[in-house]
């Protein structure tokens, strides 16, 4: 088994690993988020998405996206941090850092045959469906219901007594 940090690349990178799959017939899913202070969510989340083909590849949002997308405050964990746990779950294939608020880009640079989405989406309100509509990349909408969050999390760790 490969170390988790032998699995975070560069784009670059990427583009050519995942030539190489494709050539051998292997389906690659692109899923991507934030995954600050990763919970079960994100995990089951992974799990759906892995199941969709052979190859999981897990983009995650880079510092500065992640504080755009979330406010002030977070992300709690730095970007490294968070790809070097995701990319510690058995499931996940390579993890690579993104800065956009979105993965448009990423659809178009890899060309991935699924982009999988958690379950606090439809097909409808994927960010990135009319792109994935175009180049023919099926949307897959996987995971567990989403009665979880980190910002739940988070919230229950600020009222729990202090000991």
């Amino acid at each position: 088994m490969r170390k988790a940090q032998e699995k975070i690349v560069t784009p670059e990178n990427l583009v050519a690993l995942l030539r190489g799959r494709k050539q051998r017939g292997q389906h690659i899913v692109l899923a991507n988020g934030i995954f600050d202070t990763l919970h079960v969510g994100h995990t089951r989340y992974l799990a759906g998405a892995k199941a969709e083909g052979e190859i999981l590849v897990v983009a995650v949002n880079s510092d500065s996206s992640a504080r755009l997308l979330k406010g002030p405050g977070r992300p709690i964990l730095d970007e490294q941090a968070r790809a070097l746990l995701v990319a510690a779950i058995r499931t996940v294939d390579y993890v690579v850092i993104f800065s956009e608020l979105n993965v448009e880009k990423l659809l178009e640079e890899f060309r991935p045959d699924v982009h999988a989405k958690g379950t606090d989406y439809t097909a409808d309100s994927v960010p990135e469906r009319a792109v994935a509509a175009r180049l023919g990349i099926r949307v897959a909408i996987v995971g567990d219901p989403k009665d979880h969050s980190t910002r739940s999390l988070l919230d229950a760790i600020r009222k729990a007594p202090h000991v």
